[in-house]
């Protein structure tokens, strides 16, 4: 379970800094308190702890601000809550839901088949030794899509990895002034590995471009980062230096591994 679901008081501690970085600097702790169902005396009462934690500050008069450690803190509990969501959604109450599959061969209805994740795609076969297991809803045949309930077991897919390339912004040479060598050490184990290529910035298309690379999305390439990672896929995001910072504080946000790679020759 997330840490902040464990405790009332961690919880109460979440959503006061929900509300502060929302509100700041005036928070009316009157309206605070009747949202979460607790004295304005008790709001007080954290908010003091949330200062003596150095997560947020004030003034004295009643005006407070988170700092950069409540933002971080706040980050790291929401992606914490994100992801226990998740397996809520996808590992507690999949018995109940039907999920799409690739059929691989030809399924009949009522039998229980064995269930891979493959190239961020989920597969329905026969094969033994295969610990995740769904029932067959309607007739399929092989290269059909199907559909299964009843999942059992896990499903073994490890999150992709993300590498953020930053390109210079056309102000400061933009793709002339990258070092074409080190961008194309990014792909020297794409056929491998099954990296995908994200875009994000003229001067980023221009520089892959010039090493003879096509991306594979143009448009979209931070959320594209994102479903890729979580389907178990690793990219390459090339994107121009403006465009890191919004791209940086999703991957965060989602709890996404990623390494930052500065294409800008010296």
């Amino acid at each position: 379970m997330a840490n902040v679901l464990q405790s009332k008081r961690e919880s109460s501690r979440f959503q006061i800094l929900v509300e502060i970085a929302a509100h700041q600097p005036n928070l009316r702790q009157k309206e605070v308190a009747e949202s979460l169902g607790v004295t304005p005396q008790a709001i007080s009462e954290y908010i003091k702890e949330l200062v003596a934690d150095g997560l947020v500050t004030t003034d004295g008069r009643m005006r407070y601000s988170i700092t950069k450690e409540g933002v971080e803190w706040l980050l790291e509990s929401a992606a914490e809550l994100k992801r226990y969501a998740r397996v809520v959604m996808e590992e507690i109450i999949s018995h109940v839901s039907v999920w799409t599959a690739l059929a691989e061969v030809d399924l009949r209805e009522g039998e229980r088949v064995s269930l891979e994740m493959r190239s961020g795609l989920l597969y329905a076969n026969k094969k033994d030794g295969i610990e995740a297991s769904g029932v067959v809803i309607a007739d399929a045949k092989a290269g059909e899509d199907v559909g299964i309930s009843d999942l059992r077991g896990l499903i073994s897919l490890d999150e992709g990895k993300v590498t953020v390339c930053k390109v210079p912004r056309v102000q400061i040479g933009g793709s002339r002034k990258v070092d074409l060598k080190l961008l194309e050490r990014q792909f020297a184990t794409e056929k491998s590995d099954g990296k995908m290529i994200g875009c994000l910035g003229i001067e980023a298309l221009v520089a892959l471009q010039k090493v003879g690379r096509k991306p594979d999305v143009l448009f979209g390439a931070r959320e594209f980062a994102v479903e890729a990672a979580y389907h178990g896929i690793s990219s390459v995001v090339v994107s121009v230096d403006e465009q890191i910072p919004g791209l940086l504080t999703r991957l965060e946000s989602e709890g996404l591994k990623y390494e930052l790679v500065d294409l800008t020759l010296g």
